[in-house]
């Protein structure tokens, strides 16, 4: 949704005459006569859009800016928001989109770290649309024969309805006034709560699995997701007695609480319809986010 009709002007073109109180009529005022308008060939207002957040604000407590608000203003991605992208040192750092993201958010309170990933992955899908279109064309992998190929998804075809009522029915769990969620797990019968992670917590997951990478010490991605949105286990918030049942936690229950959070996570859907050229398989698939999302050749 937008509100751009008429912000888009060059200057040097026909005015209408503006009506004065006493029902005169004035000519509008001459391109030359400001200097600005002298140096630059266009002027217009950047056009902005209002994107639809799966969470509907539902998980933002009282006090941030997203407490109960069903959509976030982005303005239209520009050629200075390039350079972010394009910024090497943002790049090795990982914070290159982020940083985008920020920049195209209109409203400052809105701070990217404290956006829910669901929230943030809309926004940034969003911010590429209005940069390069919804056409995203990247190489998919054929999930039945392995061939690679060029494809090209519609990044407007999107699913963001969200109910965590079938969700928390199928699991018996409950929702708190601290906007988590608390199940029982089958194997060990522990009383887990989970919370929603945010852009804070991905930025956090990110480097510790990259100074994992530099040490040599494996990846534990899954685990370390866990110790990042478990809130507490039986009622204790320990963040060390939270590691350890991690990592005593059966295969059966770390399925199921997997499970759960994918269920009550809101999120978009980009899952589109794939027909492999080199075999027969057709059906369903989730779109690849490659380099070339951003940095489209």
């Amino acid at each position: 949704m937008n509100r751009n009709e008429g912000r888009f002007g060059v200057p040097g073109m026909p005015e209408e005459t503006l009506e004065l109180d006493e029902g005169t009529a004035a000519p509008a005022v001459a391109a030359t006569a400001s200097p600005t308008q002298a140096e630059s060939p266009f002027s217009w207002s950047t056009p902005t859009e209002f994107v639809e957040l799966p969470s509907g604000g539902m998980f933002y407590g009282e006090g941030h800016p997203l407490h109960g608000k069903s959509s976030v203003e982005i303005r239209y991605m520009t050629a200075k928001d390039e350079d972010i992208l394009t910024s090497q040192a943002l790049i090795k750092q990982g914070i290159a989109i982020d940083r985008l993201l920020q920049n195209v958010i209109v409203d400052p309170k809105v701070k990217v770290e404290q956006l829910l990933i669901g929230d943030k992955n809309a926004l940034i899908i969003a911010a590429r649309i209005t940069g390069y279109g919804a056409d995203y064309e990247t190489r998919a992998t054929c999930p039945s024969c392995g061939n690679l190929e060029k494809h090209t998804f519609d990044l407007e075809q999107q699913d963001k309805e969200y109910d965590n009522a079938p969700a928390l029915a199928e699991y018996g769990a409950r929702f708190t006034e601290a906007n988590t969620f608390i199940l029982t797990l089958p194997t060990s019968a522990a009383e887990v709560e989970v919370k929603l992670l945010t852009g804070a917590d991905e930025l956090e997951i990110s480097k510790e699995t990259e100074r994992k990478r530099r040490r040599n010490l494996g990846e534990a991605l899954l685990t370390d997701q866990m110790r990042k949105y478990i809130v507490s286990v039986n009622g204790n918030n320990s963040p060390i007695v939270i590691a350890q049942y991690i990592h005593a936690m059966p295969a059966r229950d770390s399925r199921v609480l997997r499970k759960f959070y994918d269920a009550v996570n809101p999120t978009i859907s980009l899952e589109q319809f794939f027909a492999c050229g080199q075999c027969a398989y057709t059906g369903d698939m989730e779109v690849p986010l490659t380099a070339d999302f951003f940095w489209p050749k």
